[in-house]
């Protein structure tokens, strides 16, 4: 990634090119659109009007900015960029080895998952949980696929959960809320198929994988990175101003801490530790960040989205609330807790 600063009738711009591409453009540190103007040609509206870029001249490190249609100035990219670029091939060529055996190491990821939860409690559910944990996944990956970004597929993690592996990185804040939220829509989808299900064969089975996926998603809803509902709070809170974003971030730490300290989650803490780590970059590249932020229309229904995927979960724990079976009780009876 490749950074072009220039100031235009008093305004300091800079622009973001990768791979001979021009991906973004701030003016005074807010993300601008980008339009199609002609082919190489592309536009920006500002504040005083409208600034064009020529990427023609980009495969030769030369970018060309014109202001309300005035003369053309070609502005040259840096070239220590250049070089560190080529560093990277070696390590690139290196990590392509490692990718032709992405697929022994899913293999081998997912049987030692199910082998941990089973020895852990019993083989059914860890058939279960694992089926919840893919579908839950498989959810990022189609709304990755979606948004035309390339994706790894899903890697399971024993005793940790699962994770759905992309190969490129997300432009816009309202890209992360998508695919934060499909996940657990996916699983909200499963809890309901096995509520149905389950009257329908009367098989307590289905009742447990219903309960189980709303529980597992739930969790995964918690406002706390590097969770679901973590990136989903951070993308509208960010979005808003950099300072806000940090302090309900931070907030979302604070309840993490104190649900680890009520319930004994050790895990939960390593998850805090994680998340912490992601707020201080998110904070730090707060004035070069390429995400294009979520306008208040988008804020609210983020929000909303968010909401109502949280109240299906909710939905099914408590329709099982008052059931005879222990297993099937027990989830509401902790959230109630």
């Amino acid at each position: 990634m490749t950074r072009i600063e220039f100031t235009v009738l008093g305004n300091h711009f800079f622009a973001l090119v990768d791979n001979g591409q021009l991906v973004q453009v701030f003016c005074e540190q807010q993300a601008l659109p980008i339009e199609s103007h002609s082919p190489g040609i592309l536009r920006s509206r500002f504040a005083q009007g409208v600034v064009q870029f020529d990427t023609a001249q980009l495969a030769q490190q030369q970018l060309g900015v014109s202001v309300n249609e005035g003369q053309w100035q070609w502005i040259e990219l840096p070239a220590e960029r250049i070089a560190a670029k080529r560093n990277y091939i070696g390590l690139a060529a290196l990590g392509f080895k490692l990718v032709k055996s992405a697929n022994v190491v899913k293999a081998a990821l997912a049987g030692a998952s199910v082998a941990g939860y089973a020895w852990l409690f019993s083989w059914q559910f860890a058939l279960m949980f694992v089926a919840c944990l893919v579908v839950h996944e498989y959810g990022h990956v189609r709304a990755m696929q979606y948004f035309k970004i390339k994706t790894k597929g899903i890697y399971l993690i024993p005793f940790v959960g699962g994770l759905a592996v992309s190969d490129d990185k997300i432009t816009t804040r309202w890209q992360d809320v998508v695919i934060s939220l499909m996940g657990p829509a996916f699983g909200l989808f499963t809890s309901v198929l096995g509520v149905v299900i389950y009257y329908i064969t009367d098989l307590e089975i289905f009742a447990a994988v219903a309960v189980l996926s709303a529980l597992l998603n739930l969790f995964n809803l918690l406002p706390i990175l590097p969770l679901d509902g973590g990136h989903v709070l951070k993308s509208i809170s960010f979005s808003m101003r950099s300072w806000v974003g940090l302090l309900v971030c931070m907030a979302g730490v604070l309840f993490g801490l104190w649900l680890s300290y009520i319930f004994g989650l050790m895990l939960l803490v390593f998850f805090l530790f994680v998340g912490s780590l992601e707020i201080v970059f998110e904070w730090r590249a707060r004035h070069t960040s390429h995400l294009l932020p979520l306008d208040r229309y988008g804020q609210v229904f983020s929000a909303v989205m968010y909401m109502l995927v949280v109240a299906g979960h909710v939905a099914v724990m408590m329709h099982f609330a008052d059931s005879e079976s222990v297993i099937l009780s027990l989830p509401m009876k902790v959230l109630s807790s």
